[in-house]
């Protein structure tokens, strides 16, 4: 069984509600079709009840078993603007304001999450990932002790690599200059998303332009920093570093660079030093390595809000919410 068909078979076991708040837009209907069909998680469509259909039927998709929401009319708003005004009161939010904030999808989406009426979202096909995260970022928040969202990817590779052929890339799509504890947030988030996502033994490289100290530079003491503290942090994960490219992934490699290492060699989670490396990384693999990437899965958030490209294809938003409805299983 490909991994894909794995995720997908463990969301359906969990089945979780997963709030779409671009409820009428073409690729999002047909990849609800298919979900629905193949039961993988329970849908939530939002947008005008009335466009939601007609657009379904325009498509010729079979939408039934979705239960479709409209923000503007639905009798939970009352609920859900006192919960935003509750949040945000030091920010002064009145509830004339929450209202007109409920009439937005992106916003009503995390508030049904915050309420319990939802288990996760996903969005971004059609709306900026700024426009999808702010909401998420104000109302639902992140892990309690955790300062930093990341964005990890799922590669597929070559199986001689990671785990049977997959690698788990980050953070490619948040951070741009994480400082060393935030750098180790992201190694640890990491790893557990790998778990709760792919099922593997996380083996966590921090990747650097050196190996055990075969380089001195402030870049590469950012990266020892942030293992140590990886390690305080979860000292029952597989954590290590800093290591090169080639020391993480080649057996070879990793036995002369770092003989000691239970990770050099074997690294199945790859933790750049920066949003730059990361981006290029997992795009360089993706393009040039023809590897299949699936992301990104947005991690320390207090439940599974994920944001799409607005260049994805129905296969990837397919995809994305499988991944989300592992993500809140996850959280139970």
């Amino acid at each position: 069984m490909k991994l894909i068909d794995q995720i997908k078979h463990n969301a359906a076991l969990h089945y979780k509600r997963i709030v779409l708040p671009e409820g009428d837009e073409p690729r999002t209907l047909k990849a609800a079709e298919i979900i629905l069909n193949e039961k993988v998680a329970q849908l939530i469509l939002l947008g005008n009840i009335a466009d939601v259909k007609k657009k379904a039927a325009e498509l010729n998709v079979n939408i039934e078993g979705a239960l479709i929401i409209d923000p503007k009319t639905d009798p939970k708003r009352t609920e859900y603007a006192s919960k935003m005004v509750e949040i945000r009161k030091s920010k002064g939010l009145t509830m004339d304001e929450a209202y007109l904030l409920l009439n937005d999808p992106l916003y009503f989406g995390p508030m049904m999450i915050k309420c319990g009426d939802a288990d996760g979202e996903l969005a971004g096909a059609i709306n900026a990932t700024g426009d999808v995260l702010r909401p998420a970022f104000q109302y639902v928040k992140t892990l309690p002790g955790c300062s930093v969202v990341s964005g990890a990817f799922l590669m597929f590779v070559d199986q001689k690599f990671g785990h049977d052929g997959v690698l788990v890339f980050a953070d490619c799509a948040v951070l741009p200059d994480p400082d060393a504890k935030q750098l180790a947030e992201i190694a640890v988030s990491t790893a557990r998303t790998a778990k709760a996502i792919v099922g593997l033994e996380p083996r966590v490289a921090m990747l650097s332009f050196s190996t055990m100290g075969s380089a001195k530079h402030p870049l590469v003491d950012k990266v020892v920093e942030a293992t140590k503290l990886a390690k305080e942090m979860a000292p029952d994960l597989m954590i290590d570093g800093e290591m090169q490219l080639d020391a993480a992934l080649i057996k070879e490699v990793g036995e002369l660079k770092a003989p000691n290492s239970k990770v050099a060699g074997k690294a199945n989670i790859l933790v750049f030093p920066g949003l730059e490396a990361g981006n290029i990384g997992y795009k360089l693999v993706q393009r040039l390595a023809g590897a299949e990437a699936i992301g990104p899965v947005l991690q320390g958030m207090a439940a599974p809000i994920n944001d799409l490209s607005r260049g994805c294809s129905v296969s990837d938003i397919v995809n994305m919410i499988a991944v989300t409805a592992n993500q809140a299983a996850s959280t139970l």
